[in-house]
Order: structure tokens, then C-alpha cells, then sequence
């Protein structure tokens, strides 16, 4: 891909995952070791729904995990089949003890998924007290209610 031919860095593949639109770049992008570049793809409005529900399995480390998953459920694109195993991810990510506690709000947030499907979030083992009033929190909230 002419897009791909001169870049030199993790800067310059960060940049291009910034600005594209082309989901063909997005998808060569993904492929890549740096998690700042999914962090950009997850966060690129221009990303396709196909493309986002992978990035989901990627993993590097927590921090980076957590920070990856908190922009795929925030991504209006991420519907469907690919929101429910975004839910689903996040659950066994709480149950591993990984804490993406910021996703997991994201998700309370998004009107299209109802409160039953996301309460049990916050009854997982690696779930604080404090995530469950989010959780509550974020549902008051929403523009459905």
C-alpha cells in the first residue's frame, strides 16, 4: 500500500491511524506490535465494525488493554453481534482481574444495551463497589431512561 511505503516509525504509523479513512490502511495498521497505533484505530471514526471487534482480542499489556477496550465501547461503530462480544470480553477481563473498569462504563453509557445485560458486569469477581455505582450511575443517566 503507497500509504504503508514511507513511514519510519511508530510515530508516523500513529498519525496515519489518526487521519485515514481508508479502512484497508486501518486494517494494515492493525496488524502491527503497537498498541498506541490500536489506540488510534479504536479511536478513528473512519473504522469499520469488523476491524474494531478484532482490535478487541489484541493484548500487550494491562494498562494498554484496559485503555484499548474503554475506546472500542465508547466507538459508535461497535454495534450488534460486535458491542455483545465487546460485553462479553469486558466480563472476562473483570473475572481475569484486569480492572477495565473504564470500558465497562463506557458500555453503561450506550443506550443500545440494556441495563440486565450490563448489572451482571458489576457482580463479576474483579468488580469494586465503586464500579457498581458507576454502572448504576451511568444507567440513570442515559437518555433513554
Amino acid at each position: 500500500m503507497e500509504a504503508l511505503k514511507h513511514l519510519q516509525d511508530g510515530g508516523d504509523y500513529r498519525r496515519l491511524a489518526e487521519r485515514t479513512s481508508n479502512p484497508d490502511v486501518l486494517r494494515r495498521l492493525a496488524i502491527g506490535e503497537y498498541p498506541f497505533v490500536w489506540h488510534a484505530i479504536a479511536d478513528n471514526p473512519a473504522a469499520p465494525t469488523d476491524l474494531l471487534a478484532a482490535l478487541a482480542g489484541r493484548r500487550q499489556q494491562v494498562w494498554n488493554d484496559n485503555r484499548l477496550l474503554r475506546l472500542l465501547a465508547a466507538h459508535p461503530a461497535l454495534t450488534g453481534e460486535a458491542l455483545d462480544g465487546l460485553v462479553d470480553l469486558v466480563g472476562d477481563r473483570l473475572r481475569e482481574g484486569d480492572r477495565p473498569y473504564a470500558a465497562v462504563l463506557e458500555l453503561a453509557r450506550r443506550p443500545e444495551l440494556s441495563a440486565e445485560r450490563l448489572r451482571p458486569l458489576g457482580r463479576q469477581p474483579g468488580a469494586s463497589a465503586r464500579l457498581r455505582r458507576g454502572i448504576t450511575r451511568a444507567l440513570a443517566e442515559r437518555p433513554d431512561r
